[in-house]
This record gives structure tokens, sequence and C-alpha cells, in this order.
């Protein structure tokens, strides 16, 4: 059974710093890709980054290019999500997917594209 299990948000002023992980199991996080994606409340659920499973490639929506960082440990099965520069508009639920199929890194906006989901963990950011 393949779990996701977030952790690592809160509140921050704006200008600050947090790091989200997304630890997996039932799966190995190198096989597939997983993005993190964020919706804030009364909005679409947007993509936001993903690490794909070939190690030293990843993507990022253009909102948060240049001020987030995902990255990947192998030995613990965990997909980090490190945010710098917060800003108000980053405030949301952060959530962490995984692609349906292995070695695949096409249509990683497409939330359709992953077939399991963590629960979530709120990033509040304040002036």
């Amino acid at each position: 059974q393949v779990q996701l299990v977030e952790s690592g948000g809160g509140s921050v002023q704006a200008g600050g710093s947090l790091a989200l992980n997304c630890t997996a199991s039932g799966l190995r996080v190198n096989e597939y890709t997983v993005a993190w994606f964020r919706q804030a409340p009364g909005k679409e659920r947007e993509f936001v980054a993903a690490q794909t499973w070939r190690n030293f490639i990843q993507y990022y929506d253009d909102s948060v290019k240049g001020r987030f960082t995902t990255a990947r440990n192998n030995s613990k099965n965990v997909v980090f999500l490190y945010m710098n520069d917060l800003k108000v508009e980053d405030s949301a639920v952060y959530l962490c997917a995984v692609h349906r199929t292995h070695y695949v890194d096409t249509s990683y906006r497409d939330r359709s594209r992953y077939a399991h989901w963590g629960q979530g963990v709120k990033v509040t950011v304040f002036t």
C-alpha cells in the first residue's frame, strides 16, 4: 500500500524559508516522478515543482522558479521542497503526489497523471 506523508509546514514571515518533506512508503521515490502541488482556499490545485525519477532533472512553475528547490534522498525515500523568499501568495496547502507510471516525467503538470497523494500540509506566509 502506497502512502505519502508531508511534514514541515507552518507559518513564516514573508521573505522567510520553510522546508517540506514528503516521506513515501510502498514504492521507491527514485523510480517515479514526485511532484508538489498546492491549493489555496477557493482556488484550483496548481503545480509547483516536480522531482523526476532522473535525479538531476526537476521542473518548476514560473511562480516559484529561483525560490523553490526540490530534491530527493533515496536512502530515506523522501522528497523535499525547499522554499525560500516566501511570499504571501505562496500560502496554501501543499501536497506531494507520485506519478502513476514508472520512469515517466511527461505531463508532469497534469494532476490526473498522479496516482497517489499525501494529505497535505499547510503553509502560511504573513507580512
